[in-house]
């Protein structure tokens, strides 16, 4: 099957639609909702859990071993920890970033009874007052708080707009896309990641592709906490292949350009099997990739395992530089993956023993043992002497 064309102008579409909703951890209604409905668009009538993470199935030739391809909808952002006495508020981070990126942001509050604007600033902020002071600060969560665009001098003026501890603080992400495909924004990880899905969607929905499995889409609403596909997996899905950012950065092999296939997180190996045939995929088609393996990372894939469902897993990663801060990715990447996704939902099943969740030893996996053909050394005679 020759690969498919992504349509890589409605994938950006996708992409600046979604940055534009708020949806830290725990505030995805709104994000989801918009999900479903581009989903129905496509052509393809999604089920929701209680909280609101999706499911989306494009039938195939056979329902049992089916494959799952998943993202996630939720973004970094902060909750109010505190209303402190200056009527400024102090902050304790959604998911795992650091309060150097932090600083300087824009931000949103969203309360009770609506939503106000702020910025997240160091506790010394102005250098006319501090000088060098504000270099020797420390970073960390306790030495930032948000400054309110609101009449508010005091913890009482705060507390009288209805801005209370546990309100959500979603980071504004500042997109932008250049002409010479690259796209900097906040929470790219992993709103790109979803375009992506959608895209793959739009392909195989306009080709009228046929598909030997069930194609289960899953969309979660709390990776970011590590929750993720704890609840979304059913018995029927036997492989699943997560789409996030893989980190462009010194020491690792990822890049802003074609597909990254994560051997290893922090969490330990993907499936041999599943991981090496998307390598196969790359090769088939003719698509850029590379390999790497993240010490720090970890995805809905390794919450679905530990929430013990037995699935081959793998991670597909564009490359993002910046990772959890202000990011940066390439169309160039989105596209690529795309391109595999669309390959591998296509493809024959190859392990026919996984469209059961048990079985005995035949049809069994194998993995190679045999010592690897090596090139012969010609070995040059020295030169006799004399």
């Amino acid at each position: 099957m020759p690969r498919l064309r992504i349509d890589v102008d409605y994938l950006i579409d996708s992409l600046e639609a979604l940055l534009s909703i708020d949806s830290p951890t725990g505030y995805t209604d709104n994000v989801v909702r918009h999900a479903t409905e581009e989903l129905q668009r496509l052509g393809i009538e999604p089920e929701l859990t209680r909280r609101g993470a999706i499911r989306a199935i494009t039938p195939g030739e056979q329902r049992e071993g089916a494959r799952a391809i998943i993202t996630h909808l939720d973004t970094l952002g902060a909750q109010v920890k505190l209303v402190k006495e200056t009527g400024r508020l102090e902050l304790v981070p959604i998911g795992h970033w650091s309060a150097r990126f932090a600083e300087g942001a824009r931000a949103t509050i969203y309360t009770e009874g609506g939503s106000y604007r702020g910025t997240v600033l160091p506790l010394k902020a102005s250098g006319h007052t501090f000088n060098d002071e504000i270099d020797t600060q420390p970073v960390g969560w306790a030495h930032v708080e948000l400054r309110i665009d609101a009449m508010t001098r005091s913890r009482a003026d705060t507390i009288g707009l209805g801005i209370d501890v546990g309100d959500f603080v979603a980071i504004d992400p500042q997109p932008e896309f250049l002409d010479n495909g690259f796209i900097n924004s906040r929470h790219l990880d992993d709103k790109a990641g979803v375009a992506i899905a959608l895209a793959a969607i739009e392909a195989l929905q306009r080709d009228k592709t046929k598909l030997p499995l069930d194609v289960h889409w899953l969309f979660t609403i709390g990776e970011e906490v590590g929750i993720g596909a704890a609840s979304i997996v059913t018995p029927d899905i036997a492989s699943m292949v997560t789409i996030d950012n893989g980190t462009t950065a010194p020491g690792q092999n990822s890049s802003e350009f074609g597909v990254t296939v994560a051997m290893a997180d922090q969490s330990g190996p993907f499936d041999y099997h599943l991981t090496n045939k998307l390598v196969e995929l790359c090769r088939e088609h003719d698509i850029r990739f590379q390999k790497d393996i993240f010490r720090y990372y970890r995805s809905d894939s390794a919450s679905a395992l530990e929430a013990g469902h037995d699935v081959r897993t793998a991670l597909l990663a564009f490359g993002i530089d910046a990772s959890h801060g202000y990011e940066r990715i390439h169309v160039h990447a989105l596209r690529s993956v795309a391109e595999l996704v669309t390959a591998y939902v296509s493809s024959p099943l190859e392990i026919e023993r996984d469209v059961r969740p048990v079985s005995d030893l035949e049809g069994f996996t194998e993995q190679p043992m045999d010592e690897a053909e090596q090139p012969e050394i010609a070995i040059v005679p020295e030169e006799s002497e004399g």
